[in-house]
């Protein structure tokens, strides 16, 4: 099932992880054993979830990493369809 502009993960790991345990980007980036400015830009929308972020969220709150890795999926396929029309790709099977 399609998702209506579904929410970037850094949103959902701001608004269900983050604020809920009122950790701050700084203790979490140091929960995750990343920096500051790698969570940062996930959370901010300005970068993606890896199958590494993933692994490392699924552990760190108790969640499977595929779960992390779907969200991903489903926002870059979303971004990605509203596209579609502006691609220049030429059919080629019947």
């Amino acid at each position: 099932m399609k998702m209506h502009n579904p929410p970037h993960p850094g949103e959902i790991i701001r608004s269900l992880c983050l604020e809920p345990l009122e950790l701050t980007v700084t203790d979490a980036a140091a929960g995750l054993g990343v920096s500051r400015k790698t969570l940062s830009a996930i959370l901010n929308g300005r970068a993606g979830i890896s199958p590494e972020m993933a692994v490392r969220l699924s552990i760190a709150f108790g969640t499977s990493a595929e779960s992390w890795l779907n969200l991903q999926t489903q926002y870059d396929l979303w971004h990605a369809e509203k596209r579609r029309k502006g691609l220049k790709v030429a059919r080629l099977a019947a």
